[in-house]
This record gives structure tokens, sequence and C-alpha cells, in this order.
């Protein structure tokens, strides 16, 4: 069976940049998230030998969720400078690695992934998205897998079912009553975790929950009755698409030969001493 690997970058950008220490270059230019990243990558590779990869990220301006909800990640402050500046030699290194690199206007990572793996599913592969978004669960199958490089979990369907209490079919239902703050998106008024699996595992589905929503008591009763009118646009906002058109094909996302030249400049230019090394001692 063939296998389709994704990285989820947009993701490990902001998690590198914030686990990593200061690193800087001779010419102070911050350079922590680029080896955190590139750290990564070339881990997965050896963890998870692939037919077909991609390093997925967000592309820069609005998305149609933006369409939908202006406050849409509204309170997010904006990217620290430092982090900015690494952004494009971060994607000129992934791709002088031979990773092929996906950005989708008008969507986000999470979609790009998501359409990816609903193509390699229908195609009969194997799946494994690296990601730390707990959202992308709402994708797992018998062919699609999580694993999470910074705390080594991985996710299969009974590893969702572990962490949540519920199965993946559910996630995106239970999203939508707890909310997501990292996103923006309100869920139902002191609704937490334990109260939305509770609701889910007696009623079965949001839909159902939301037919008896005059059954359940209480102020979380009250809070349900409250979000009804809301409760769709937030499971539209936290739902992956997995219909977005992709200018790639699967095929398309078979690895490419390292640039070693370029990367040899790269690594020398963030003082990737190393790697560098290592580079020319594979290079001879």
């Amino acid at each position: 069976m063939k296998t389709l690997l994704l990285v989820d970058g947009s993701s490990y950008l902001y998690r590198a940049f914030h686990a990593m220490p200061d690193l800087r270059n001779r010419q102070n230019e911050p350079t922590g998230a680029i080896y955190g990243v590139l750290n990564m990558l070339r881990r997965l590779h050896k963890d998870y030998p692939a037919d077909y990869s991609a390093c997925v990220f967000d592309a820069k301006g609005k998305t149609f969720r933006d369409d939908i909800y202006p406050e849409y990640k509204a309170h997010r402050p904006s990217m620290p400078e430092d982090l900015a500046r690494q952004i494009a030699p971060l994607h000129e290194a992934i791709i002088a690695m031979g990773w092929p690199l996906l950005m989708v206007d008008n969507v986000e990572a999470d979609d790009v992934i998501g359409a990816l793996a609903r193509q390699a599913t229908r195609e009969g592969m194997r799946v494994v998205i690296s990601t730390g978004d707990k959202d992308i669960a709402q994708l797992v199958n018998p062919h699609v897998t999580l694993v999470n490089t910074m705390s080594n979990e991985v996710l299969d369907e009974a590893g969702v079912v572990n962490k949540f209490g519920l199965p993946a079919k559910l996630i995106v239902d239970y999203l939508t009553l707890v909310g997501d703050t990292v996103d923006n998106v309100p869920g139902v008024e002191k609704v937490g975790p334990k109260t939305a699996v509770k609701w889910l595992t007696q009623y079965g589905s949001l839909d159902n929950i939301v037919a008896h929503a005059d059954e359940i008591g209480g102020v979380v009763g009250e809070n349900l009755r409250k979000a009804l009118s809301w409760l769709p646009t937030a499971r539209e906002l936290l739902t992956i698409r997995c219909d977005v058109g992709l200018p790639e094909k699967l095929t398309d996302l078979a690895p490419q030969p390292q640039d070693k030249a370029k990367l040899a400049e790269l690594f020398e230019h963030f003082d990737f001493k190393s790697w560098l090394r290592e580079l020319r001692s594979n290079s001879g």
C-alpha cells in the first residue's frame, strides 16, 4: 500500500518558533523556527518513508472563513517580526530538501491537507498527517493517522477515542459545542469537554442535541438554546473542507532530488554547521 505523508507546516512553524531558543546566525538573523521545522522534516522522512509527501502552509491573506465570520482569528496578534523573517528562507530550504511545498489561496493549510487526504484515501493509500493541531483529528479514519512529532503522540481511530472520549466522526460536533479559542470561534457558553462528550454520547450527534435542546435543563440547557442560531456557523468554520480544488495531483508529490548546492548555501548562511558537514560528507 502506498503512503502519503502530509506535514502541517503552519502548525509546526509557530510551535518551533515558540519552543526553540532564539538562535541567530552571524548576521544576527533569527533561525530558530527554521532549525526546528527542518529538524522535524528530516526526522519525519526517516520515521515515515512515503511514496508521496508535501509540506503545507497557509497562504497569505484572507480565507473563505473570514467571509463567513469577520471575527475569525481576529484576536490573534500579528505575526512577530522575527518569525515573519524566517518564512521565505524556510520555504527555500524545504524545497531544496526535495519536499513539495503547497499553499493555496482562500483556504487554510488544514483544508489542503483534508482534500489531499480524501483523494489519497479514495485511491487506497495510507495517509500520515504530521500536525500539532487537534482540529485535524476530524480527518482520522481507517486510512488516516495523525502524528505529533513534538509530543510523539500518534492518533489512529482508537487514539482519537482515547484522547477525546469520542470517535473522529464526532470531533466537529464536539469542537462546535466547546468552541475554539485559538481561532476565536465561540461554542456554547459554559460547555466544556466533559459536557460535550456527555451530550454527544447520550444523543449521538450535534443535530440530535439541537433537536432535543428543550429537554436539557439548567444553565447549560439555557445557554444551548441561546446558541442554537449560531451553531451552524460555528460548525461551518470548524469543518475542514475536503472538497477544495487543488493545483497539484498526488502524482506531483513524489519526492524530488535534493538540491545539495542550494542546501549547502542555505546551511552556510544559517550557520547550521553540523548539517553542512553531514551534507558535504554525504556528497563526497
